[in-house]
């Protein structure tokens, strides 16, 4: 499974800008298993003003979990680095894999990202329990997406929100035509029938990040709601299981249990 059409760690390829990112992984107050890129650089399309979205997982300690206050299974930071807006978004690893387990699309592609920050043999190994939880009911979770997306779009007039509802369409798609899982946008749009103007409002959307669509609307909701029947196509068809299989539920048991416990 992948997460984008870009080379394992080629964050400038990807338009990431040229910040060092280590001292954020060293300035966690638990250790990280990894942490990745996600948003409009994995998608494909990032602005020059697009921030920088890191996701990860943290490991709580055994005492933080037993203990009587509350932890914090999901953590959440903004700020300033050389000028570049960036945002952290972890969760612990328990809390991580209940979220794959419950056909999460977003959780599986930060997972899977290729643009990684930072890895561990922790993070290669729920990375390669990753198919194992892939359902044709992950169509749902696209689906959603794309539908809150579009109103977003029909709201606002904005480029992005326009994209991002092509961009979860195409994925949930091929998700379930090949199993496989691709987040970049430039990608899908060469491996599933989408629209052909898509490259153009990929080009357009480089300019900023919030600019508006200079589309005909009528004719991106009609292309989107015929995406929307392809989804449905693909899902009845798909030969992924509905559901994960009991083995995967205690393989990703043993797996947390066994890395929490060796921390």
């Amino acid at each position: 499974m992948t997460g984008a059409g870009v080379p394992l760690g080629d964050l400038a390829a990807a338009g990431v800008p040229a910040v060092d990112l280590a001292p954020v992984i060293v300035e966690q107050p638990d250790p990280l298993l990894f942490a990745t890129v996600s948003g409009a650089h994995l998608y494909g399309f990032p602005s020059q003003d697009s921030d920088v979205d890191l996701r990860g997982v943290h490991l709580l300690s055994v005492e933080a979990l037993v203990g009587l206050r509350e932890p914090e299974e999901t953590r959440t930071r903004m700020w300033d680095r050389d000028g570049i807006e960036m945002d952290l978004v972890t969760h612990d690893l328990r809390k991580f894999v209940r979220l794959m387990l419950r056909r999460n699309g977003y959780v599986l592609e930060q997972l899977l990202s290729p643009l990684v920050v930072h890895t561990s043999d922790a993070h290669a190994e729920l990375a390669a329990l990753a198919p194992a939880v892939v359902t044709s009911n992950h169509a749902h979770h696209y689906r959603g997406f794309a539908t809150t997306q579009t109103r977003l779009y029909e709201k606002t007039g904005e480029l992005k929100p326009l994209l991002y509802a092509f961009r979860v369409l195409l994925t949930g798609i091929h998700l379930m035509r090949t199993g496989d899982l691709i987040a970049h946008l430039p990608t899908l749009a060469g491996l599933v029938d989408g629209p052909a103007y898509l490259p153009d409002l990929i080009e357009a959307k480089a300019s900023a990040e919030h600019g508006a669509a200079d589309v005909d609307e009528a004719r991106v909701l009609a292309d989107l709601a015929g995406l929307h029947a392809v989804l449905d196509a693909a899902q009845e068809a798909s030969a992924l299981p509905p559901e994960p299989a009991a083995s995967a539920y205690d393989a990703l048991h043993e797996f947390v249990v066994r890395v929490r416990t060796r921390r």
